[in-house]
């Protein structure tokens, strides 16, 4: 394998599952066959980001169509079967893994309001349906989008038998597809169903140390840096002083091992107006990414896309090499207080905060999904993490937190 395509898409067929997802998908074919003659039966499948769950949903759907469409004399020959994302690159993705698949057909894949949509205006029912990023379905109706009842997830069960679905409450990014604690488990225990949780990390090539530290910035709290791991494949955490110097360093881990990318805090303009928007910030100026609905390829995977900036909503499910990401104004140190604080009105993700009122505390709902987009963000480098910071106060931290770990790693070693 060359070095440009170590970090090839992972819904590619060629991708072997680990022990974890063979077992979990032997229960999800069971948990089908034990409820073969029941009305609705619902199968949760969770997992932090980076633990394979759309690796295992996109195997459990090829064989579920292979038993549909190759096996006359099997239980499941002739069923109508359909996986759902509600992420039009990701759908992309799917599409591109049926390529050389026998079984599968591009139409299988769909969005949730269209098959919703479709299935209410035939009158007609699915068999069995997965639902990837099941944390983006919405949970209120959202008419400019063409849904009108009250929760996508809800509708999906009413017009499927069983229901697969991958969810992950730390991945909610708007108001309008908000699941509030419990509200996922009030919904499921309506009808049969299993919870199952996937634990090991694939993603991230790193040790335990730097997983938390990630995983804290993303809860908003900063720990000191830990130490670098030893070895030539250590996970690199890195923070820079100047973001034209960061976009340098990515644009050299991209022609060196490939899949490295710009990315950034919903923090800076942006319109669907066919024009270009950008980041600035001292010296460096790049676009953010360019909204290409008919290109075949995802935005991780185009090779133009080393020059913009990918957002929350482009990269979501997707793994990259290096990740250069750009902590936006949003984001600030606070001194006195020593903590991060977040401003939600210089978070330029209009669409994220729409429908307010039905909240009862929506300010630290927007909160929420503001940190719920920077552990996303945070997630997808699979051999290094590069941050900038834009507010002052938050880079020299930062920068201190790094320059401490610098010393503590040449402190000699106990005798």
């Amino acid at each position: 394998m060359s070095a440009t395509n170590q970090a090839s898409f992972k819904l590619s067929p060629e991708k072997t599952l680990s022990a974890e997802q063979r077992a979990l998908e032997r229960a999800v074919q069971g948990f089908i066959r034990a409820h073969a003659d029941d009305r609705h039966a619902l199968l949760v499948i969770q997992g932090d980001a980076g633990t394979g769950k759309s690796v295992l949903l996109n195997s459990i759907f090829r064989d579920l169509q292979a038993a549909a469409r190759t096996q006359p004399h099997g239980p499941l020959y002739g069923s109508a079967n359909y996986l759902l994302v509600n992420h039009a690159e990701m759908i992309k993705a799917y599409r591109n893994a049926a390529d050389g698949q026998p079984s599968l057909r591009k139409k299988d894949y769909e969005r949730p309001t269209s098959f919703i949509n479709r299935m209410h205006g035939s009158g007609r029912t699915a068999d069995i349906v997965l639902v990837d990023e099941a944390h983006l379905l919405l949970t209120r109706s959202d008419r400019y989008n063409r849904f009108v009842q009250d929760n996508q997830l809800e509708e999906i069960v009413r017009l499927a038998r069983i229901v697969v679905l991958v969810f992950d409450a730390g991945q909610v990014l708007k108001f309008k597809s908000l699941w509030n604690p419990g509200d996922l488990d009030a919904l499921i225990a309506r009808w049969p169903h299993e919870v199952h949780v996937l634990r090991r990390q694939f993603r991230m090539r790193a040790d335990a140390a730097v997983r938390r530290w990630i995983e804290a910035f993303g809860r908003g709290r900063l720990l000191p840096l830990p130490r670098a791991a030893a070895g030539g494949d250590a996970f690199e955490l890195k923070v820079f002083d100047d973001a034209q110097a960061m976009y340098d360093a990515v644009r050299d881990r991209n022609a060196r091992c490939g899949l490295s990318r710009m990315l950034s805090t919903y923090d800076y303009p942006y319109k669907l107006d066919g024009r270009d928007h950008f980041i600035e910030e001292g010296r460096f100026r790049l676009r953010w990414d360019r909204s290409k609905p008919d290109e075949r390829l995802p935005w991780a995977e185009r090779e133009d896309t080393i020059d913009e900036v990918g957002s929350v909503y482009t990269i979501q499910g997707f793994d990259l090499n290096y990740v250069g990401l750009i902590l936006g104004p949003s984001l600030a140190w606070d001194e006195q207080r020593g903590e991060i604080v977040l401003d939600p009105s210089r978070y330029e993700d209009g669409a994220a905060f729409q429908g307010k009122a039905q909240l009862a505390d929506p300010e630290a709902v927007k909160r929420r999904i503001m940190l719920n987009a920077i552990n996303v963000l945070m997630t997808r480098a699979i051999h290094g993490l590069y941050l900038y910071a834009h507010d002052p106060a938050l880079r020299r931290r930062l920068l201190a937190l790094q320059a401490g770990r610098a010393m503590a790693s040449e402190k000699p070693g106990p005798r």
